[in-house]
C-alpha cells in the first residue's frame, strides 16, 4: 500500500483575492439604490396583500437582505447567467429586472403572473431571464444549480450560475454532494449562502457546528469568502471577484453573506424567538438602503433627489399592487396545462 504524502508534498491551493468594496459612480449607485427600494416597497406591500388576503399560501419577505440580491445581480449578465433560490425569491426576481407588475400578479394567483398564477409566492420562473425559481424544498435548489452550472460548461455558453441557499439548507446533505461534482468538474458556479442569522427560527448558534459558512466548502477544496452582507457595495465587490475566479475555470466558489431579515421567516411567524432590541439594532446600525443613502449624499445627491426617488418607487409598487388585484384568475383549464413537457 502506497503511503500517504506528508502535507508538505500537497499541492499549494490557489484561493481568490480579497475583494474590495466596488467603488460606484453616482449613477450606478443611484441604481443600486432604487433597486433595493423597489425591492423593500414591493415587500412591505405583499406583506399588507397577504393580511388582506388577497395573498394565499406561505409569503416569506426579504426585508432587510435586499443587498445581497441586487449587490450580486448587479454584476451579473441578464440571460446569460442563471440564478436559482429557494422560496424567498420575490426580491431576486425583481434586482434581475423582472416587471413587479408580474411578479404582484404571481403572488395573488392571476393568470398574468410570471407563471400564470399557478406558482404562487415560491414558485416563480423566468426562462427569459434566466431565472429558475423560486424551490420550497429546503436545499433543491443547489443540487439544481450544480445542474444548471454544468450546462453553462456543457454548452460553453460562458455563463455562471449563482446559486443561493440559506443557513439553514447549508446543513442539507444534497449541498455536500453538490460541493463534490461541482469542484471535480470544475463547474462556473457561485454558491451564496445568504446567512441572516436564523434557520426558520432556531439562530446558527444553536444549529451549525460550524457557523462560519464560507469554510463550509473547504474538505472540497472550494475557496470561499465572507462578505457584509448589508452593504451593497461590499456585496458587488466580493461578486466581481467571485465571477472572474469562476469564469476563468477555476470552479465553484461560495460566498457567505453576513444579512438579516426584519420579519420573520414567513408572514406566519411572529418571530419570538428574538428580541426587539435585536430587530431595531440592526434597522438603526446596519440597514442597506441607509448606508447607500449615506454613500449618496458623500457624492453629492440632494435629500430631496431620495425622497423624489421613494416617491418614484411607491408609484411603481402601487401600480403594480392594483394591476394584480384587477387580474384574472386563470381558467379552470389551466389545471391540466403546464404538467407534462410537451411540444406546444
Amino acid at each position: 500500500m502506497q503511503a500517504a504524502a506528508p502535507a508538505s508534498a500537497l499541492p499549494n491551493r490557489e484561493r481568490p483575492p480579497e475583494p474590495k468594496r466596488f467603488e460606484p459612480s453616482k449613477e450606478q449607485l443611484l441604481d443600486f439604490y432604487k433597486q433595493m427600494l423597489l425591492i423593500r416597497r414591493f415587500e412591505e406591500r405583499a406583506g399588507q396583500l397577504y393580511g388582506l388576503g388577497l395573498i394565499g399560501g406561505f409569503c416569506h419577505l426579504y426585508i432587510g437582505q435586499e443587498a445581497v440580491a441586487v449587490g450580486l445581480q448587479s454584476a451579473m449578465t441578464v440571460g446569460k447567467d442563471s440564478v436559482i433560490t429557494g422560496y424567498r425569491d420575490h426580491g431576486h426576481m425583481l434586482a434581475y429586472g423582472i416587471d413587479p407588475k408580474v411578479i404582484m400578479a404571481e403572488l395573488t394567483g392571476r393568470q398574468a403572473g410570471i407563471s400564470k398564477g399557478k406558482g404562487g409566492s415560491m414558485h416563480m420562473f423566468s426562462v427569459e431571464h434566466g431565472f429558475y425559481g423560486g424551490h420550497g424544498i429546503v436545499g433543491a435548489q443547489v443540487s439544481l444549480g450544480t445542474g444548471l452550472a454544468f450546462k453553462h460548461q456543457y454548452s460553453a455558453d460562458g455563463g455562471v450560475c449563482l446559486s443561493y441557499f440559506g443557513d439553514g439548507a447549508a446543513n442539507q446533505g444534497q449541498v455536500y454532494e453538490s460541493f463534490n461534482m461541482a469542484e471535480l468538474w470544475k463547474l462556473p458556479l457561485i454558491y451564496a449562502i445568504e446567512n441572516n442569522g436564523y434557520a426558520m427560527g432556531t439562530s446558527v448558534q444553536r444549529s451549525a457546528s460550524e457557523d462560519q459558512f464560507y469554510r463550509r466548502g473547504e474538505s472540497f477544496r472550494i475557496p470561499g469568502i465572507q462578505v457584509d452582507g448589508m452593504d451593497v457595495l461590499a456585496v458587488r465587490g466580493a461578486a466581481e471577484t467571485a465571477l472572474e475566479w469562476t469564469r476563468s475555470g477555476k470552479g465553484p466558489i461560495i460566498l457567505e453573506l453576513k444579512t438579516y431579515r426584519y420579519r420573520g421567516h414567513s408572514m406566519s411567524d411572529p418571530a419570538k424567538y428574538r428580541t426587539r432590541e435585536e430587530v431595531q439594532d440592526y434597522r438603526e446600525n446596519h440597514d442597506p438602503i441607509d448606508r447607500a443613502a449615506k454613500d449618496l449624499a458623500a457624492l453629492g445627491v440632494a435629500e430631496d433627489e431620495l425622497k423624489a426617488i421613494d416617491k418614484e418607487i411607491k408609484d411603481i409598487v402601487v401600480q403594480a399592487a392594483k394591476f394584480a388585484e384587477d387580474a384574472p384568475e386563470p381558467e379552470a383549464a389551466e389545471l391540466f396545462t403546464d404538467v407534462l413537457v410537451e411540444s406546444y
